[in-house]
């Protein structure tokens, strides 16, 4: 994260990795209030096993991708909604040059940055795409029970 400020949006991406049983490090890192810290933490991840990481930073946003240009590992940006509502942080994010990729998802969007790297684990790993799949079955089950549920629901005019 950019700040510990950044927490209140981070976990849920915490939540979902514990649901997953995905092991995990938190830091708060800035690209510009600690540029060291955040290239030695790019350089060693991968020697530290760290297979995909996930960046949150909000304002100027340039956390995820000073970590892109300092690994080979897949980053996810999560931009975060600190100043105008976010745009500024998802442009931060999403526009960064030819050559250094990062996966961006939406404003505040922590939870599905978690759930696209427990997508990139699953490629290799049995056991999360088996998760990732009752994960989608129950997301489907929940909406196919509301649907039922608006069923009883009545007004003047609805018609169904």
């Amino acid at each position: 994260m950019g700040s510990v400020s950044d927490l209140a949006v981070m976990d849920k991406a915490a939540q979902t990795l514990n649901t997953f049983q995905i092991p995990f490090e938190m830091h708060a890192l800035s690209a510009h209030r600690t540029p060291e810290e955040v290239s030695a933490f790019a350089g060693q991840a991968a020697g530290r096993g760290i297979e995909v990481i996930i960046a949150a930073a909000g304002m100027a946003a340039h956390l995820p991708g000073v970590i892109a240009a300092g690994t080979t590992i897949p980053v996810i940006g999560v931009p975060v909604n600190a100043t105008l509502d976010g745009v500024d942080a998802l442009l931060s994010i999403v526009q960064m040059p030819p050559g250094i990729p990062v996966a961006t998802v939406g404003i505040n969007g922590a939870m599905n940055a978690a759930l696209l790297a427990v997508q990139i684990l699953a490629v290799g790993d049995s056991r999360l795409k088996a998760a990732l799949q009752k994960h989608k079955n129950e997301l489907k089950t929940k909406i196919i029970s509301a649907n039922n549920e608006l069923k009883n629901i009545s007004y003047p005019f609805k018609t169904n």
